[in-house]
């Protein structure tokens, strides 16, 4: 057992046991806790207009920092009906999203600068860490609870309203 510890202590990047312990406490328990006390975002409206005329509306908060995007909903157990969240990147560019540590299974719309839908994900799997693209450049991603985009009969095409795009939800 000794010689077991001799050698893990030589290897390059092995930690002693001791600081390999608070390493893992470190982020297994206190980064959840610190993401779960984080403030949440004011609420602001997202209308989508739908090619029939339909407008359907949510309450979203704006993840617009880098912080706040790399966050987005992970460690979250639960999004109320007609919530979501949208990540605004501040220019248009190919969206590279995961669901790493995210419980919901979410629906993932793609928006370009002027808020026209350029592709939905449905039903993202949770904690996967596959990689799901927008592959064409967007402004914008909503996150909605998987299943709303089906619910509603939201297509490519479609439009969100929010300031992010320079239009207003005032319905």
């Amino acid at each position: 057992m000794k010689a077991a510890r001799a050698r893990a202590a030589r290897r390059p990047g092995a930690f002693p046991g001791a600081f390999a312990a608070g390493f893992v406490l470190l982020h297994v328990v206190l980064v959840p806790l610190f993401a779960l006390s984080a403030p949440a975002a004011r609420a602001e409206p997202v209308c989508l207009d739908l090619a029939g005329g339909a407008v359907h509306r949510y309450e979203v908060e704006v993840a617009a920092t880098p912080g706040a995007r790399a966050q987005g909903l992970m460690f979250r157990r639960e999004l109320a009906p007609r919530a979501g969240m949208l990540f605004d990147f501040g220019r248009d560019e190919i969206a590279r999203m995961w669901m790493k540590n995210t419980f919901i299974p979410l629906d993932m719309v793609f928006a370009d600068r002027r808020g026209v839908v350029r592709g939905i994900v449905r039903n993202a799997r949770p904690r996967s860490l596959d990689t799901i693209s927008s592959r064409v450049p967007v402004r914008a991603v909503l996150e909605l609870n998987a299943g709303e985009a089906d619910r509603i009969g939201l297509v490519a095409g479609d439009r969100l309203r929010h300031p992010v795009f320079g239009t207003r939800c005032d319905n």
